[in-house]
């Protein structure tokens, strides 16, 4: 049985919010029409319980049990008398299931539709398919699918499905995917140091997560081949990424733009929301693009280093300026490190020649400080070239001498095309899958493939298994 606490702390935040939440629904009377019914009086009976049993379907996303609308009612009951006002019994309802577990968290039971004491097993898949597809709670026509018997089974469930997906609240929930999959926080979040990347704002990087967010929803939303997402010969530019990627500004904002042969650009990996979340403030960082791929984009977890180690690679001097693909030889050479870094480094070299803010460069520019006569400081800056050459080790032939081949080999890879399955597993199940979900990943891996990777044929595909049906 999995189970889930709270903190004390945030109990009682939540215990606040109910509160004003719950003032604020009846501050002005019933302005949100939350009441089924218009009362007679403060000890309406009735209304009362028309009002209980509406809310807490909302509220718990299920029907409430007998022993559960006696108890709200009570509460509701004591409340109304108590200030001879109706609305002030909605009122402590509101605040006291905002409160309860069952509003807070996904409950799974597990019990067998119709079975005693939890028969709500209809309503648990009606949930599981809004807060997938739509990141959000059942609609009326979902709570009536559960109340119908249309979610126990399969083509029930896909029939649903494929409603929901025509739905805007489907597009939302499938960027919130992405986002996490592809750690957007992180690209909203970097710094770049402002004399090397002047152009680097906050604003920039949004644009950078549009253009990705862009370029996959054109994928999914127009049933193309979501492996295509590595290989693409296009993006979705507007001026100041075109500036960054050194093309021509497009006549519009985020319009549909093919990358010329000479660009060195394709697909996800040639989109600076990749390339600029995974580089520090100053330099590149190979190790931190090869992590990103290995986790992400193939499911191979990477540990971290052991404790004590120095993870720091040898800085360049004026006497012996060394590319950064030279100064990290440091890591293969030490044997704690290398078993490691042999399956990230050889990866992240083929991206070397873009920036820490993902624009193309030839060669490695590094700056010196010299100090001149009588004090002076003087900057030195020497032009190193950039050896691209690597492989993902793991992969059959594998090697590679530049950036966009990576893209194919991932793109035609069976372990990446996997690892989309198992990566909107865990977003759907909220958890890592383990051997005892090999089948359900199979099954799913299977359809996509089938599909000609379609990911709306993905989503479908998930939703139909036995263990999407039956809950964690």
């Amino acid at each position: 049985m999995r189970t889930q606490g709270m903190p004390p702390l945030l109990a009682e935040a939540y215990g606040a919010a109910a509160e004003k939440l719950a003032l604020n629904a009846f501050r002005a009377g019933d302005v949100h029409a939350l009441l089924p019914c218009k009362p007679t009086s403060a000890r309406d009976v009735r209304c009362r319980d028309q009002f209980v049993q509406s809310f807490g379907l909302r509220a718990f996303r299920r029907p409430l049990s007998g022993v559960e609308l006696r108890r709200y009612a009570a509460l509701f009951t004591a409340q109304a008398a108590k200030t001879g006002q109706f609305l002030e019994g909605a009122r402590i309802v509101v605040e006291a299931m905002l409160q309860s577990p069952k509003f807070l968290f996904h409950v799974e039971s597990r019990a067998e539709a119709g079975s005693t004491g939890g028969g709500f097993r209809d309503y648990e898949v009606a949930s599981r398919l809004a807060y997938f597809l739509w990141d959000t709670m059942p609609d009326r026509r979902l709570f009536e699918a559960a109340a119908n018997g249309e979610l126990r089974t399969a083509d029930g469930i896909e029939r649903l499905a494929r409603s929901m997906l025509d739905q805007p609240s489907a597009r939302q929930a499938v960027d919130e995917f992405f986002a996490q999959w592809l750690r957007f926080d992180r690209v909203l979040g970097s710094v770049k140091d402002r004399r090397r990347f002047p152009e680097f704002t906050p604003e920039l990087a949004a644009m950078m997560v549009q253009e990705t967010r862009m370029l996959l929803d054109n994928l999914v939303w127009k049933d193309g081949n979501f492996m295509e997402a590595f290989t693409a010969d296009y993006s979705f530019l507007n001026a100041d990424l075109a500036s960054l990627y050194g093309m021509p500004a497009p006549s519009g904002e985020f319009e549909l733009v093919r990358f010329p042969a000479d660009s060195h650009r394709s697909g996800l990996l040639g989109h600076a929301s990749f390339l600029a979340s995974n580089a520090g403030p100053v330099e590149t960082s190979p190790t931190a693009r090869g992590i990103f791929i290995r986790e992400q984009l193939l499911c191979q977890h990477v540990p971290n280093p052991p404790p004590g180690v120095n993870t720091q690679v040898p800085e360049p001097t004026a006497d012996r300026p060394l590319a950064r693909r030279q100064r990290m030889q440091a890591h293969v050479e030490n044997p704690t490190c290398a078993s490691c870094h042999r399956l990230m480094d050889p990866i992240g070299f083929g991206l070397e020649n873009y920036d820490a803010s993902g624009r193309w460069r030839d060669t490695e520019a590094i700056e010196f400080e010299i100090s001149g006569a009588r004090g002076r400081v003087a900057s030195k800056t020497i032009e190193l070239p950039i050896d691209a050459k690597g492989e993902i080790a793991g992969l059959a032939s594998s090697a590679f001498s530049e950036p966009g081949a990576i893209g194919r080999l991932l793109g035609e890879s069976r372990a990446c095309q996997e690892c989309i399955v198992k990566q909107l597993f865990r977003y759907a199940f909220g958890r890592m899958e383990t051997t005892a979900d090999r089948e359900t990943v199979r099954s799913t891996f299977a359809a996509f493939r089938e599909s000609r990777f379609r990911f709306k044929e993905l989503l479908i595909a998930l939703v139909r298994t036995p263990q999407f049906l039956d809950g964690l």
